[in-house]
C-alpha cells in the first residue's frame, strides 16, 4: 500500500503544485504580485476540502453494514480507477497547453476581481485533491481499513511532489516532466489495474456480483500473501493469492486496453518545460 500511495501522492502533488507554480510565475512575470494574497486561499480551500472528503469517505462507512461497506469500496475504488485513468490521458494530452490555458484564466479572473482569482486557484487545485481523496478511501479499502501506511504513502509522496517543483520553480533543478509522467503513468496502469480488480472483488463478496468462488487461481501455496514477497506484490500491485475468475480477467482486459493506448505515439508530444513552473527569482 505504501509504494502505490506513494505514487498517486507524487504524481498528484506534483500536478497540483505544477498548477499553483504556474498561476504564482504568471503574476510574478506580470509585475501582479499583489494578487499572490487571492491566489493562496483558493489553494487552502481546495486542499481542505480534499481532506474532508478523504477522511468522510474514509470514517463514516465504518459504520455502514458489511454488504453496505462492500459496495460502497467496491463503487469507489472502480471510480478511483476512472479518475487515474483519466488522469494520465488528460495529462498526456494537456500538458502542452495547460500553462497557456491557466495563464488565461487567471487574466480573466483578474479583471472580475479577487474571489475570481481564489476560485481559480481552487478549481485548478481541487481537481487533483479530490482525485487523491477517492484514491485514499481505496487504498484504506484495499489494505483492510488500515490508514497508516496509505496516510504514510500519500503524505511523502506529496511532500517530495512540493519540493520537487519549488526547485523547479527556482531553478535548481531540471529534469524531463514529460518522461517522468509518461514513467509514472505505466506503473499507474498497473496500479489501477489492482484496485480495479479488488474494487470487484468487493463487489463480490457484498452479493451484488456473482462469482466469488470462481477462482482463476490459488497461489496461497507457492505465493502467500504473508509473506515479504507477497507483501510487496499487494502493496504495488493489489496482489491477491486467491483471485477471482472475475478479478483476473478485468486486470488484464485493464492493462491489455489502457496500457497500449497510453504508450501509442502522439501526434504532438505533450511535454512540460521545466520553464512552464516558472523562472528563478
Amino acid at each position: 500500500m505504501l509504494f502505490s500511495s506513494l505514487l498517486i501522492g507524487l504524481r498528484e502533488g506534483i500536478e497540483a503544485a505544477l498548477v499553483v507554480s504556474i498561476l504564482v510565475a504568471f503574476l510574478v512575470k506580470t509585475d501582479r504580485r499583489s494578487a499572490l494574497r487571492w491566489v493562496w486561499p483558493g489553494v487552502a480551500a481546495a486542499v481542505a476540502l480534499s481532506i474532508a472528503v478523504g477522511a468522510i469517505l474514509t470514517y463514516t462507512t465504518a459504520h455502514l453494514t458489511f454488504e453496505h461497506q462492500e459496495l460502497v469500496g467496491g463503487v469507489l475504488s472502480v471510480v478511483a480507477v476512472a479518475f487515474v485513468t483519466a488522469m494520465i490521458f488528460w495529462m498526456r494530452t494537456a500538458a502542452r497547453h495547460i500553462s497557456a490555458e491557466l495563464r488565461g484564466k487567471l487574466e480573466n479572473a483578474l479583471k472580475l476581481g479577487p474571489l475570481a482569482i481564489a476560485l481559480v486557484s481552487f478549481l485548478s487545485v481541487g481537481r487533483e485533491g479530490l482525485e487523491t481523496s477517492v484514491f485514499f478511501y481505496a487504498s484504506v479499502q484495499t489494505a483492510r481499513g488500515e490508514t497508516a501506511l496509505p496516510l504514510l504513502g500519500f503524505t511523502i509522496g506529496i511532500l517530495i511532489a512540493v519540493a520537487l517543483t519549488w526547485l523547479l520553480y527556482r531553478g535548481a533543478l531540471r529534469f524531463d516532466l514529460g518522461k517522468f509522467f509518461r514513467i509514472t503513468g505505466v506503473l499507474l496502469v498497473f496500479v489501477a489495474a489492482g484496485v480495479l480488480g479488488y474494487g470487484l472483488h468487493d463487489l463480490q463478496e457484498g452479493g451484488f456480483l456473482p462469482g466469488l468462488s470462481t477462482l482463476a487461481f490459488d497461489a496461497s501455496g507457492v505465493l502467500p500473501e504473508a509473506s515479504w514477497y507477497g507483501t510487496l506484490l499487494k502493496g504495488i500491485f493489489n496482489y491477491s493469492q486467491q483471485t477471482t475468475a472475475l478479478q483476473a480477467i478485468a486486470w488484464v482486459a485493464y492493462v491489455a486496453i489502457v496500457l497500449p493506448l497510453f504508450l501509442r505515439p502522439a501526434r504532438a508530444e505533450a511535454t512540460v518545460s521545466p520553464a512552464a513552473a516558472g523562472p528563478k527569482e
